[in-house]
């Protein structure tokens, strides 16, 4: 076997170990997905679990009677028939067990995927915005996603492996109550081939966790490679062999990787398996001269034979499968790893409610904020008041901290330095869900469901999903209803390419329609960043002066790079590299000749 170093090799055969202290949760779990069909499974499976035996003496006895009946030329037949029938019947219910553990196993593993599935994305949910933006946390989320179904087989897998412990427990029983040196050949015929499947098998482990964020690579230069969405940049820049060459180069070295553990993982096994098959044909031989001698009879033979070829062949089983189970449980790692994040951004235990309505607004006292894994601060120093019923613009380049701010603003982010307030309490003192559903928000890069018409709109207040007159109203208010009308299906019609039936709307309309989920929520604060990038100006300026009429005493948060949209503000906010440089009215910041009216007449001077 190649060599490893000590450590190395303690290092994985402990972590192997450990990984199985999942397995009581797993079975926890599974038995939680349906009690009836897990205690069902277990019964189908300790009753076939002593068939074998049964069937191998079974066979002994028919042959020491064959061999009776010739030797004392009887006639009488009864008994041997009876002893024919009894292991017919035997296979008969074999093979109904057999089908009925399919079943459960089937039935157990669909549902334990599904409920697996709906936890995750559950669990997903509640974590924070800033998990998702850091590429560890979705090195471990891909893992955990390849847990689910895969975890399927597992459930089957652990089963079997308790099942044939008891056909084995029997098995040897009967070995060693003829001949208990056969029970140390056997050992000596599969222990070689399990170390060596237990060494390999941590190799591979290992290589498919070291290579995650590779793997992630891969599937997104295929995906990119051949998706309506980047389509057109592929044919125009013709970046076609760009990737395939990137693809190709990726691969060809997990591929690499991967064929050297194979080949050594086939050349050692080969060698291990011989050793085992040398085991074998020595207990073989001891069982065969034993019965030239007399010592046993031809059905003992036939029994022993059979009970070492089978108790080999359930060992080979279920150590290998042990194998198979304690690299899934270390694969479970990643799903419960998963499992036991836990959101920072979190209600308070007794939370204040958020009131309805705001009275005084919101306040920044010095707020600052940095992301994960950044030095560089992307908002700081930030203090002024958002007041009720304000119409509030936020103007800077890019990268100036503009989307940061609504991100803090909605809790999205906790600031890292200074707080927040809201009617004079910290943000963090509220309900988290209701402080979100006073918040209404349409982000400049809105995603754009595969979903109906209706759907789409729905996402904005999905308890309104059914509620078709809301949804109609919201789309006349975004002036979606005109891009609606036009659909074949009207509300029911499916957006996108993705699945069958679907349209493709323009940019401008699916703005349209994502600003409808704003409309929708009816919320006391009402936040636009950059949706309207996709329209002209003159299509913008309808957008946001509808806006205006539609938020009368409501607080709104505004960004846009267009001039013309952001003086109907109450107040302008400008931004630098995070900090706020100026506030005021379109007149007031003009005549401070300051940031502001540096970028208005540099704009003003393009129209000209």
């Amino acid at each position: 076997m190649p060599k490893v170093r000590k450590e190395e090799e303690k290092i994985n055969f402990r972590q192997r170990l450990q990984s199985l202290r999942n397995l009581p949760v797993f079975v926890k779990e599974v038995y939680q997905t349906s009690p009836a069909l897990t205690v069902g499974n277990i019964v189908l499976r300790a009753m076939r679990s002593v068939i074998p035996l049964l069937v191998l003496y079974l066979g002994k006895l028919i042959i020491d009677e064959v061999i009776v009946l010739i030797n004392t030329h009887a006639t009488d037949y009864q008994h041997l028939i009876l002893i024919i029938l009894s292991e017919f019947g035997l296979v008969i219910i074999s093979d109904i067990l057999a089908r009925g553990i399919t079943l459960t196993d089937g039935l157990l593993g669909d549902m334990f995927a599904n409920k697996t599935s709906i936890k995750l994305m559950e669990h997903a949910a509640s974590l924070d915005l800033a998990q998702f933006e850091d590429a560890t946390f979705y090195d471990k989320l891909e893992r955990a996603r390849q847990q689910v179904n895969g975890r399927t087989a597992l459930l089957s897998q652990t089963f079997t492996q308790a099942q044939d412990l008891v056909t084995m427990g029997s098995l040897m029983v009967g070995l060693a109550a003829f001949n208990p040196w056969l029970i140390l050949l056997l050992l000596v015929a599969v222990i070689p081939a399990f170390m060596g499947e237990l060494y390999f098998n941590a190799k591979s482990y290992f290589l498919q966790r070291g290579w995650t964020p590779q793997r992630r690579t891969l599937d997104y230069f295929r995906y990119i490679g051949a998706s309506d969405d980047t389509a057109k940049e592929i044919k125009l820049f013709r970046l076609s062999g760009f990737l395939v060459d990137r693809y190709r180069s990726l691969s060809t070295q997990y591929f690499n990787e991967s064929k050297k553990l194979a080949v050594s993982r086939a050349v050692w096994g080969a060698l291990l398996v011989t050793i085992g098959t040398v085991g074998y044909f020595s207990a073989y031989g001891i069982i065969v001269f034993d019965t030239i001698k007399g010592a046993i009879s031809v059905g003992t033979l036939t029994f022993l034979t059979g009970s070492f070829r089978q108790l080999q062949s359930f060992l080979e089983n279920f150590l290998s499968r042990f194998n198979s189970i304690s690299q899934g449980a270390l694969y479970l790692n990643d799903l419960f790893d998963f499992y036991r994040m836990e959101p920072h951004i979190v209600s308070p235990t007794n939370p204040r409610p958020v009131p309805n309505p705001i009275k005084d607004g919101f306040v920044f006292e010095n707020v600052g904020f940095k992301y994960p894994r950044s030095d560089k601060w992307a908002n700081r120093n930030l203090s002024f008041t958002l007041h009720v019923g304000e119409k509030l613009a936020l103007v800077g380049e890019n990268g100036s901290g503009k989307t940061t701010l609504v991100k803090l603003l909605t809790r999205l982010y906790d600031p890292d330095e200074g707080r927040i307030l809201l009617d004079g309490y910290d943000l963090r003192e509220y309900d988290l869900e209701d402080l979100r559903r006073q918040i209404g928000v349409i982000f400049q890069d809105f995603q754009k469901f595969q979903f109906t018409a209706g759907e789409n709109i729905a996402v904005g207040d999905i308890d309104s999903l059914e509620n078709k007159p809301e949804l109609q109203r919201a789309a006349g208010q975004s002036l979606a209803d005109a891009v609606i009308e036009k659909l074949p299906l009207q509300y029911d019609q499916p957006l996108g390419r993705r699945f069958a039936k679907g349209i493709e709307l323009s940019g401008g309309e699916w703005q349209k329609v994502a600003l409808a989920r704003a409309y929708l929520r009816e919320a006391n604060v009402v936040i636009l960043d950059e949706p309207t990038a996709a329209l002209d100006a003159r299509s913008e300026f309808e957008v946001f002066k509808r806006f205006a009429e539609l938020t009368k005493g409501k607080t709104a948060v505004l960004i846009s790079h267009r001039f013309s949209t952001v003086r109907m503000a109450d107040r302008i906010l400008v931004l630098d590299k995070g900090q706020m440089l100026e506030i005021g009215s379109h007149e007031e910041l003009l005549e401070k000749n300051g940031r502001y009216a540096e970028l208005f007449y540099l704009q003003a001077e393009g129209y000209r």
